[in-house]
């Protein structure tokens, strides 16, 4: 097995993302959607989109489990909605802090449309 570049590792995730994504730090409140987990979970983002974003943490959901998101955009306009895990990167590879990647699958129109403005820099 050959070593794999990390930047050639991170182009391919860009080219395979459908929303353009803004580096940006925000704090978000994470809670287990099926309330196994007792109490909330303040993580910084690393990026966002209109389709999730990336959590930097060492403590880390699994893949597929579904969570409550909670975070204020600069602007002040708090966003609330439900995510799914879909990637967890364990270490610092690829480039990549440890983390995980969350797909937003339920934000009102108004909390989406107003992440789209803040991506756009409306």
């Amino acid at each position: 097995m050959t070593a794999r570049d990390p930047g050639v590792a991170a182009k391919e995730r860009r080219q395979r993302r459908q929303h353009e994504r803004k580096p940006v730090e925000l704090p978000v409140v994470i809670e287990d959607a099926a309330n196994r987990v007792r109490g909330k979970v303040r993580f910084d983002s690393k990026d966002l989109s209109v389709g999730g974003a990336f959590l930097r943490s060492d403590l880390l959901f699994e893949v597929g489990e579904e969570v409550r998101v909670d975070f204020s955009l600069p602007n002040g306009h708090r966003v609330h909605g439900r995510g799914r895990i879909v990637r967890v990167s364990r270490e610092r590879d690829e480039g990549q802090d440890p983390g995980m990647g969350i797909e937003f699958i339920a934000l009102t129109d108004s909390d989406r449309e107003a992440v789209r403005a803040f991506i756009a820099g409306a």
